[in-house]
């Protein structure tokens, strides 16, 4: 008979309460194998697909996509033995009957518990799941047959429930604080993505106001007229979007981090002139033929080197401890910007990298996030960060410390600026930086040395032969 098993949300990082239904790459009727990716969540750190745990057919999508969902509330139903019961494998029988598991996702250890993609879930019991709001109570009591991944089989045999079709997922308005969210399945939505159309601005033609392909390419290919403005709330020109995945996140942090530690920050304008003409020459040398090498690599190479001569900026203040934490190593962070929000990845070992190790580094760093491909792991346990708002056209700031660092470094435009050299006035290439520190742990001339030095290498790369 068919056995239903439902997935939980698991926990993909460390601390995961809950996370945002993206795109489901599945739908009810699909036959689906082990390890096949059958849909993409956003996390309050990043956008992670999620592996199947077993083969079998797709009967029914608990979540939708834009629903978010808490860390063990199942979001898919399968039935793992579509064509009948199947006696298992001799290999299978003999495993079992020793007590051992291979650990695959979905089956049960030793204890009764499930492995997951991150641990083990909870000992076998009923699975539970949030009642739909527009689901009939009928629909709830049929939910409620199920049968557990893990059940154990009863001792005398007993009917099996009757195999219902699963109904087809139609798309529900989703109804935000304040306004609506734009009614679209998960391919228009990707296409509007690609081609830079707000949803929020198209009437859906489809059924339920459902926005279609068709609706979005029109929008592509419509004459250009007065920009229009999106009408929600009775007619208030404005929208409202919910707050969640990384943007909730970052906000969270950054609060936190605002209101518990002691900022303080610092500037310095530098004359990177001799770091600009040395990157023109080894851009043309063999050893960095091909290699991205920006001014941020050069400013991360001066960060690890002045942390040397500065251990305070790149320790961590423990309060429940008591401590402060001095780190032999440099996990560097890179401040990027995203299409789903600022990340912050991390170079690990940064202080062990040559230039050209870092430069490629960054590179591919950079080239993830904007993919949105950063994992949550790339992006915890950073030691000191810095923040490229050159890269805008922004000559200084004053940035906010990572929850967890002493220390973060704004690196500036740099520009062609009046700058005087032997008492006369020439053209030079300066920049300005700012330094934030948690006076907690970095005291005044701490920082002060720290950012001195990161100035005087960059204004004269020779000096690190003296580090």
């Amino acid at each position: 008979m068919p056995q239903y098993k439902q997935f939980p949300l698991p926990d993909t990082a460390e601390g995961l309460t809950e996370a945002e239904i993206l795109t489901w790459h599945v739908k009810p009727g699909d036959t689906v194998a082990v390890n096949q990716i059958i849909v993409e969540i956003e996390t309050a750190k990043a956008a992670v697909e999620l592996p199947c745990p077993w083969a079998g057919v797709v009967t029914e999508l608990l979540a939708e996509p834009g629903q978010t969902v808490e860390v063990g509330v199942p979001i898919i139903t399968i039935d793992t033995d579509p064509g009948g019961a199947a006696a298992p494998a001799p290999a299978a029988a003999a495993a079992e009957s020793n007590g051992s598991s291979s650990g695959k996702i979905g089956e049960e250890m030793p204890g009764g518990r499930i492995a997951t993609l991150v641990g083990y879930g909870p000992k076998s019991g009923v699975a539970k799941r949030r009642a739909r709001k527009d689901a009939p109570a009928a629909a709830n009591a049929a939910a409620a047959a199920i049968t557990p991944a893990a059940a154990v089989a009863p001792p005398a045999p007993i009917a099996a429930p009757p195999v219902v079709a699963p109904a087809p997922v139609v798309p529900q308005p989703v109804t935000a604080p304040g306004g609506y969210v734009p009614l679209a399945k998960p391919p228009v939505r990707k296409l509007a993505k690609d081609l830079g159309v707000d949803l929020y601005a198209l009437s859906g033609s489809g059924p339920n106001g459902v926005i279609t392909r068709s609706d979005v390419e029109n929008a592509v290919t419509a004459p250009a007229a007065a920009p229009a403005q999106s009408v929600v709330d009775n007619g208030t020109r404005e929208r409202r979007v919910p707050i969640k995945g990384v943007r909730k996140a970052t906000a969270q942090a950054m609060v936190d981090s605002a209101f518990t530690a002691p900022h303080v920050t610092e500037f310095l304008t530098v004359d990177v002139t001799p770091m600009m003409d040395l990157r023109a020459r080894l851009k043309n040398h063999p050893e960095f033929r091909g290699v991205k090498l920006t001014p941020l690599a050069f400013c991360a190479k001066a960060v690890v080197l002045a942390a040397r001569r500065t251990p305070d900026v790149n320790a961590t203040w423990d309060a429940a401890a008591n401590e402060i934490v001095y780190k032999d190593y440099v996990h560097l962070g890179i401040a990027a910007a995203t299409p789903r929000g600022l990340v912050v990845p991390k170079v690990r070992d940064a202080d062990r990298m040559s230039l050209k190790e870092l430069a490629v580094a960054l590179d591919e760093l950079a080239t993830v996030a904007r993919d949105g491909k950063t994992s949550p792991a790339d992006m915890m346990n950073g030691t000191i960060t810095i923040t490229n708002v050159g890269v805008f056209g922004v000559d200084t700031g004053t940035p906010i410390l990572n929850p967890g660092e002493s220390a973060i470094l704004a690196l500036g435009a740099i520009r062609d600026t009046p700058w005087v050299v032997d008492g006369e006035i020439k053209i030079r290439k300066v920049c300005q930086l700012a330094l934030s520190f948690d006076h907690r742990v970095v005291d005044g001339q701490q920082g002060s040395q720290f950012l001195a030095d990161v100035g005087a290498l960059l204004a004269e790369p020779g000096i690190a032969m003296t580090y």
